[in-house]
């Protein structure tokens, strides 16, 4: 079964509640009635100021209950504090605001995953050949540290396995052990260690047994998730899949947080839109 149809079937399962505080932009607002009456999720929309949703903000941030009302007057902090009270299972923005918005609404409110410090993105990348992927991160973090990349890989692999069942990460480089030395090439062993994932790897060894085994890493699998040391290699890795292997890139999701979170493009399409719903309800 085709990756998009196993979301689909995964979202109509589990009915998940997503908080779309744009209904008010009319591609959200179409996509959101589609969703619905394909039954893919439930969609929801800004509710009124809640008790939960102020207790779920004071909670999480130990601000004051004035700086709490204030924040839910906005409407991306009012969604991701839905979510963080119970009354949404994730959330979908991102149409009509910057990723930048998203992610603090989310950071503040929903706050994140266990043993997970910095949001990150991942692109689902579906190649022709049939083989399905998490590049990460893509999209958010521009140069991170040994720390920040260790969480990038771990918030990965949980994409990875929510979504295909099953996660093996490699932790990529232009150095496959010590084959290679420098500041970039420590990083990522720091944070290979740091996560426990396979790496510094290049992605030649990474993909293939044969070569890695070459390069004397013996009974690795191909790996399924590709952790970047930078948005650099990782942005233009995934343009390039794009392009010249004609794979199809998914997302940017947003990852990291205890609940799932989408950040759509703001040129997003409705059917876009859709697409990225249906994965944001299978993740939930």
């Amino acid at each position: 079964m085709e990756f998009i149809d196993r979301m689909y079937e995964h979202a109509r399962g589990r009915e998940a509640r997503l908080v779309f505080p744009e209904l008010d932009e009319p591609r959200v607002a179409e996509a959101a009635a589609r969703l619905g009456a394909e039954g893919l999720c439930v969609p929801v929309g800004l509710a009124d100021v809640s008790e939960a949703q102020v207790a779920a903000l004071v909670a999480a941030r130990g601000m004051k209950e004035a700086m709490a009302r204030r924040l839910l007057a906005k409407p991306l902090y009012r969604a991701a504090a839905m979510v963080a009270a119970g009354e949404a299972d994730g959330m979908v923005a991102g149409a009509d605001s910057p990723t930048r918005r998203v992610i603090e609404a989310a950071a503040m409110a929903i706050g994140p995953d266990e043993g997970i410090t910095v949001p990150s993105s991942f692109f689902v990348m579906l190649f022709p050949d049939g083989r399905e992927m998490v590049f990460a991160d893509c999209a958010v973090n521009v140069a991170p540290d040994a720390a920040q990349l260790a969480d990038i890989a771990l918030a990965s692999a949980r994409s990875a396995e929510a979504l295909f069942g099953v996660a093996r990460v490699a932790m990529l480089s232009f150095s496959t052990g010590t084959s290679g030395a420098g500041a970039s090439v420590d990083r990522v062993a720091e944070a290979a260690e740091r996560a426990g994932f396979p790496g510094p790897v290049q992605a030649d060894a990474a993909l293939n047994p044969l070569i890695a085994a070459k390069k004397g890493i013996t009974g690795a699998e191909p790996a399924n998730v590709l952790i970047f040391p930078d948005l650099d290699a990782g942005n233009i890795a995934y343009k390039l899949c794009q392009e010249l292997a004609g794979a199809q890139a998914l997302g940017p999701f947003l990852q990291g947080f205890r609940r799932p979170v989408c950040d759509l493009s703001r040129g997003a399409r409705v059917e876009d839109i859709v697409a990225s719903a249906v994965v944001t309800a299978a993740m939930g």
